[in-house]
């Protein structure tokens, strides 16, 4: 069963994302990164270019051609058709193809709109029996 764990008052989100990336690229080797709309996917993108310092995340967008042999995947497309171990979530709504990574890293931004978003996805996961960890991240960005 996939193992859930929910970042929330998140006031940096995609530096947070980039540094979830990078642990889990550096863990699992095979992360995808869900984002809800094709700005966000750019951001992201350019930030993992520079993020970490002192490393480099190898990463691309679903539909390039070096997807195949790329472990790292950014795009906002709610389909999913490879061999990711970590799925991370920027979208509001539960992916639908959660159940096929071992991992899912739910970001929960700090605004209000968002913090109810990220208690909807709670209660749905919970709702259907899976084990979930909150980490605050109100202290940490």
């Amino acid at each position: 069963m996939t193992m859930i764990d929910f970042y929330t008052h998140v006031a940096d989100r995609l530096g947070v994302t980039a540094r979830l990336v990078t642990k889990a690229f550096a863990a699992h080797g095979s992360v995808r990164v869900l984002t809800p709309d094709a700005t966000t996917t750019d951001a992201l993108d350019r930030l993992l270019w520079i993020a970490p310092a002192t490393g480099f995340v190898p990463h691309c967008r679903m539909g390039s051609p070096l997807a195949a042999q790329t472990p790292v995947w950014i795009d906002h497309a709610l389909e999913h058709n490879g061999p990711a171990e970590v799925l991370i979530n920027l979208h509001s709504a539960p992916p639908p193809f959660f159940s096929r990574f071992e991992r899912l890293a739910e970001i929960v931004p700090n605004t209000e709109a968002d913090a109810q978003s990220g208690r909807e996805r709670y209660r749905f996961y919970r709702e259907r029996g899976y084990e979930l960890r909150v980490h605050n991240l109100s202290d940490r960005g």
